[in-house]
């Protein structure tokens, strides 16, 4: 099976000046389809530049980020923004929600902005696995932290991206609350099969992965 992510050599350096501080150092890692990989390690090791790196968000200094067969550091910027369109999902620790929409014009917009119009088969399928059936038309100040998460998964997933990519998705979230959406990212992951990529500095949040990564000093030292 060939990865449907993979990084080789992949480095990132920030200037300030005259000065480089390097991000990532060097770093491989392969994620095959259907793994659900947490990347865990202290703040400031570098773990959210790469999360933003293999999801086109920022280039890399050196190295390749292959993504579905895509080389993203071959891309220009217009076309990497086309791949996360089609193949990417984000979930961040800041919902970012629409406030002046709905719960199910939030996720819609999403299958819109796709290209491929509304589905909705798929749009039931994913909220009625999220248990959003009742909350659709609320909006997000109506909602809770969980359930304004819960929103920001079903628009990560809506379009049936090749991988996830979360960022600290529990980081403004309650204990009770960040377990319930820890397990609804693994029901993702079992039920429908969704490749996940989650970055977190907690151990426990970790666990909910079926591999764990250790980074540190812009490096994977484990896993």
């Amino acid at each position: 099976m060939e990865p449907i992510l993979k990084t080789e050599n992949l480095w990132k350096v920030y200037r300030l000046g005259k000065l480089e501080v390097p991000a990532l150092r060097g770093i491989n890692v392969e994620v095959f389809p259907g793994e659900f990989v947490s990347i865990m390690g202290p703040s400031g090791c570098g773990k959210s530049t790469l999360l933003h790196v293999i999801g086109g968000l920022a280039q890399a200094s050196r190295g390749r980020v292959l993504l579905d067969g895509n080389d993203l550091t071959e891309m220009s910027d217009a076309a990497r923004t086309l791949l996360r369109r089609h193949k990417v999902g984000f979930v961040f620790q800041r919902f970012n929600l629409l406030p002046t929409l709905d719960a199910r014009h939030n996720i819609t917009l999403a299958q819109h902005i796709h290209g491929n119009g509304f589905d909705p088969h798929r749009f039931d399928v994913v909220t009625k696995l999220l248990g959003l059936g009742e909350r659709l038309h609320h909006k997000p100040s109506e909602l809770s932290g969980g359930e304004q998460q819960r929103v920001a998964l079903a628009r990560a997933i809506i379009s049936e991206p090749k991988i996830v990519l979360a960022d600290e998705p529990t980081g403004n979230l309650d204990t009770k609350t960040s377990e319930s959406v820890l397990a609804l990212l693994r029901q993702l992951n079992q039920d429908l099969g969704q490749t996940i990529v989650m970055i977190t500095h907690n151990p426990e949040a970790a666990t909910y992965g079926n591999r764990v990564l250790h980074m540190r000093d812009g490096m994977v030292v484990s896993g």
